[in-house]
């Protein structure tokens, strides 16, 4: 047995988060992943995991060791990648972050469309509205909407991104269309808990410079889904993804404010770590999703 296979396992157990969990995913037996782990660590000189009838944790020298052994088992397979990339048989699994908008929302369905057309590719996704470290967690490449600040990854625009500010109409009749973002301080919203902003929506002052409004109102809650429904319920003014509010709005059932005075530059991104080998499984994914949302926009 090799050391590489050992390394595989032992990432394997560490990601599943036990050696049961490990073993069902793999499709190999508890045992033999236990036997991996104990010969790696014979082999090292070092415990790798502190382990209980019931869980287990990385000692120090095991995450330092499951940190590099991820970068080398990807650099491995970047590779092995590489050299069939000049046939058309991609395969192998992707590890992607994406945050649960993203899934929820109809631009969602640029995941199931990949998955329909790369059969031989397992798209395993984590959603998760954290920014997750993909080196330090194993993730390929994470889908992000934002305004990206950090250098250390590589960044692909998929889309531009930016917010809308909506109410019923219901909700206009009554309390009126707020001219100014100041405005919005005396009137009811609704509070997306999951967003960046929370409670202090930035808008574009009269000088140009970004400004923040303290926003108060009835409804807290760490969804935008949940908060559009709110707001259709005629709760409050919300601040919404534009793909998320966009199909109430074309119907009707949400009325955009202050469009002119939103903070623009946001775009929704695929991002994945600096590599050398650039998995080719990777890159076609990547591609597609340029290709799908190039495609949405021309429609």
């Amino acid at each position: 047995m090799d050391t590489l296979t050992r390394m595989r396992g032992f990432i394997d157990v560490v990601e599943a988060e036990g050696f049961s969990a490990a073993a069902r995913k793999i499709g190999r037996s508890k045992a033999l992943l236990s036997k991996y782990v104990r010969e790696l660590e014979d082999e090292l000189g070092a415990l790798l995991l502190n382990r209980t009838t019931r869980q287990f944790s990385l000692t120090e020298a095991g995450h330092t060791y499951y940190r590099r052994a991820t970068e080398i088992v990807r650099e491995i397979d970047s590779l092995a990648d590489d050299v069939r990339e000049s046939s058309t048989d991609v395969r192998g699994r992707i590890k992607l972050s994406a945050p649960r908008t993203f899934a929820d929302a109809p631009i969602g369905q640029s995941l199931i469309d990949f998955a329909k057309a790369h059969p031989d590719i397992v798209l395993e996704i984590h959603l998760d509205d954290r920014f997750v470290d993909l080196v330090e967690e194993g993730f390929d490449l994470a889908i992000r909407i934002s305004r990206l600040e950090n250098s250390s990854l590589i960044a692909r625009r998929l889309a531009p991104f930016s917010v809308r500010i909506c109410a019923s109409p219901e909700l206009i009749a009554t309390h009126g269309t707020p001219s100014r973002p100041q405005d919005l301080a005396r009137l009811p919203c609704i509070i997306d808990t999951n967003g960046r902003w929370l409670s202090n929506w930035p808008f574009l002052g009269d000088d140009g410079e970004t400004i923040s409004v303290s926003v108060s109102g009835p409804l807290e809650v760490n969804s935008p889904l949940a908060t559009r429904a709110a707001a259709l319920a005629g709760l409050g003014y919300a601040v919404l993804p534009d793909f998320i509010a966009a199909p109430a709005i074309e119907r009707g059932e949400l009325v955009p404010v202050l469009d002119n005075r939103i903070v623009p530059g946001g775009g929704i991104f695929a991002v994945y770590p600096h590599r050398r080998y650039l998995p080719a499984k990777v890159r076609v994914f990547v591609d597609f999703l340029v290709q799908w949302f190039k495609q949405r926009e021309q429609r």
